[in-house]
């Protein structure tokens, strides 16, 4: 493998930011490691460091919602790998997980033989899911129909729709994005369209449904 990768490790955990810097170590080579401790921190790294290679995100730290934090991520940088690493592995997060554009999902309980292989099967190109785990189809209809609406939207669009559920005014979206206010009030009707409905408190209220309660639930 060549040397130099660059990695972020999101994590509020110092301990287990740390067993995951030692598992990937063996596949960076002297590569470069960034570690964030919350959602914000981690977005900040994202934005600044177009060149990293993958970013390894908990789904359950301080600022992110579930997987609406996950479609955050995927707004700010669309091409950058991002595996999921979860205490939730059950089937349906894993595959919603993935449906929601992860290029994979590590378990917390994985070993380090198990993590280094699903960070270089992602390096090569591939999607690295948990083995021997079926992850069967969605049971929920409902849910369904909104993964398939949320992955209709542009890499623009999913990044407005992130910076909606922050809180974040059309002005705010515009300065942040470097567009003009008009450009925004455009995406957000778009936005409003492809999700089916009518305020940005729906779209956002929609958006919390993706995985939020089960992964809260559990802790």
């Amino acid at each position: 493998m060549p040397h130099g990768y660059k990695f972020v490790i999101a994590d509020d955990h110092p301990l287990f930011r740390g067993a995951l810097k030692q598992a990937i170590g063996g596949v960076a080579g002297p590569g470069t490691i960034l570690e964030a401790g919350d959602f914000d921190a981690a977005k900040k790294i994202m934005a600044e460091n177009d060149d990293v290679d993958l970013v390894l995100l908990d789904l359950s730290m301080p600022g992110a919602s579930g997987l609406s934090g996950l479609i955050s991520l995927r707004g700010v940088h669309v091409g950058m790998p991002l595996i999921v690493v979860s205490a939730h592995d059950d089937p349906e997060t894993i595959r919603r997980a993935l449906e929601l554009g992860a290029s994979g999902f590590i378990s917390k309980s994985a070993s380090m033989e198990d993590i280094r292989e699903a960070v270089e099967t992602v390096l090569a190109g591939g999607i690295a899911a948990p083995s021997g785990v079926d992850l069967g189809v969605e049971q929920d209809a409902e849910i369904s129909d909104l993964i398939r609406r949320l992955q209709s939207l542009t890499p623009q669009q999913t990044k407005v729709l992130g910076m909606l559920a922050e809180g974040l005014l059309n002005k705010q979206i515009a300065f942040e994005l470097n567009v003009s206010e008009a450009t925004i009030k455009a995406h957000v009707s778009a936005i409003l369209q492809k999700l089916g409905v009518d305020s940005r408190t729906q779209a956002v209220i929609q958006l919390s449904k993706i995985g939020a309660e089960s992964i809260q639930a559990a802790g």
